[in-house]
């Protein structure tokens, strides 16, 4: 499973969601829907700019987890 990390990155960064929106140019609810894991998919333009705002890795941000191993 892939598990999404962008509220660590966020608290590292000292970033506000609402900050991040408006650098991205998306809502502050699709940051939320983002940091929860509740997307079905994440354009690769929005994490280009989410790591660009973040200056961070695309791995920094999202992580495979193996579901068996947890």
């Amino acid at each position: 499973m892939i598990v999404v990390n962008l509220d660590v990155m966020l608290a590292k960064r000292k970033v506000k969601s609402k900050d991040l929106a408006q650098a991205v140019g998306i809502t502050e609810q699709n940051i939320s829907l983002i940091k929860t894991g509740k997307i079905k998919g994440l354009r690769l333009a929005t994490l280009d700019a989410i790591c660009r705002f973040l200056e961070c890795q695309p791995g920094e941000i999202l992580e495979y987890r193996d579901e068996e191993g947890g």
